[in-house]
């Protein structure tokens, strides 16, 4: 897959990662895009690494799942992180 194609998958996967997950994790939709690109980066390194997942075809869902769970994940990250602080 080459780099424009993954850029798009990691911004469409930042985006249903964000539509699934609940709360505020902040930063706004652009830096939740960013981190949709990271989170597929992550997602693809981490299922080829543990489950022998290829990133090679744009249109696999295997593809997808590792990039939208990947995202998930770095979006939970960055709302531990930088998420709204609560004062009561």
């Amino acid at each position: 897959m080459g780099f424009f194609a993954f850029l798009l998958l990691g911004l469409i996967a930042g985006a249903l990662a964000k539509l699934i997950l609940p709360g505020n994790q902040g930063g706004g939709w652009f830096v939740t895009l960013l981190l949709g690109v990271v989170g597929a980066m992550l997602g693809g390194w981490l299922g080829g690494l543990l489950f022998n997942v290829s990133l090679e075809e744009f249109w696999s869902i295997q593809t997808w799942l590792v990039a939208i769970a990947g995202s998930i994940v770095v979006l939970l990250i960055w709302g531990l992180i930088f998420g709204r602080k609560k004062t009561a």
